[in-house]
């Protein structure tokens, strides 16, 4: 049975909500949207055994402290060291980043390759890796989320249907995302200034792909290891997710979840939890 512990930080400029379990090496875990830490609670009992599990909320969503700026990735990856560095005094860790947690990963390390040991990436590809993020209109929402005003304007009292929209069609297993999961979800969504802040990591893309291209451009890629998976139904990005990261690292593997949408880590927890260890710890144990 899992000891899942919420806990608070307090970093200055407003409290960071994050989830804890077990012992061992440092593995930090970053969610995605319309999700919190609350999306790890498959994963963390498959995981605890052999790693100190670090979840935080990301900032302005969760049950953190809304902010009002700060959205792009290399601004909400510093959240996450602060976090990590000042207040809980890890210097080095491994990494997972699911969808938009995944920039903010693939942020964090660049600022800080020597603390990142190793690095994982779940269905999403990386803002400025040369190819089209929103994939040329297919994924429809990113313009939608981008557009000034209007997104506040017409989900305002209505989160319920975007949630519940976003899990049902973009998963490809029915009910993978229970009403329950969808209830806790919708519980921090619906609070004031939570839509606005998802919405705003979307108008920071422009931001984030100038950023990670400069990044490239004045280092080269990323140097340490890193593992690449999407799911390859429905809207997962499949191998997609693989080669973006082969644009911006050197040592990548990776490929598919199979029968899974974009909600990997719900969907096949089991076998990203398996994948993950085999990366992380070089077994299959």
């Amino acid at each position: 049975m899992s000891n899942i512990k919420s806990n608070y930080a307090d970093l200055g400029d407003g409290l960071v909500h994050y989830l804890t379990a077990g012992q061992g090496e440092p593995l930090v875990l970053l969610h995605g949207i319309p999700q919190t830490s609350y999306e790890w609670r498959y994963l963390i009992p498959m995981l605890e055994d052999k790693f100190q599990i670090i979840a935080p909320d990301l900032r302005g969503l969760g049950d953190n402290t809304r902010a009002a700026n700060g959205f792009d990735k290399k601004t909400v990856a510093k959240d996450v060291w602060r976090l990590l560095h000042d207040h809980l005094k890890i210097d080095s860790f491994n990494l997972v980043g699911h969808d938009w947690g995944g920039p903010t990963a693939f942020a964090l390390t660049c600022a800080h390759q020597e603390a990142v040991r190793k690095l994982a990436i779940l269905d999403v590809a990386i803002p400025g890796d040369g190819a089209d993020f929103s994939q040329n209109g297919r994924r429809w929402h990113h313009a939608f989320f981008r557009t000034p005003h209007l997104p506040e304007a017409l989900l305002h009292g209505r989160e319920d249907i975007y949630i519940n929209w976003l899990f049902e069609n973009y998963s490809y297993l029915p009910n993978s995302i229970t009403e329950e999961d969808r209830k806790e979800y919708l519980r921090t969504y619906s609070k004031p200034g939570a839509m606005t802040a998802l919405f705003e990591y979307y108008r920071a893309l422009p931001q984030d792909a100038k950023d990670n291209q400069e990044f490239i451009e004045a280092n080269g890629k990323l140097k340490i290891p890193v593992l690449a998976l999407g799911g390859n139904k429905s809207f997962g990005r499949g191998i997609e997710t693989l080669e973006s990261m082969q644009r911006m690292a050197e040592n990548v593997i990776g490929g598919i979840v199979p029968d899974s949408g974009h909600w990997v880590t719900e969907e096949q927890p089991e076998f990203v939890a398996k994948e993950l260890r085999h990366f992380f710890l070089g077994t299959k144990a």
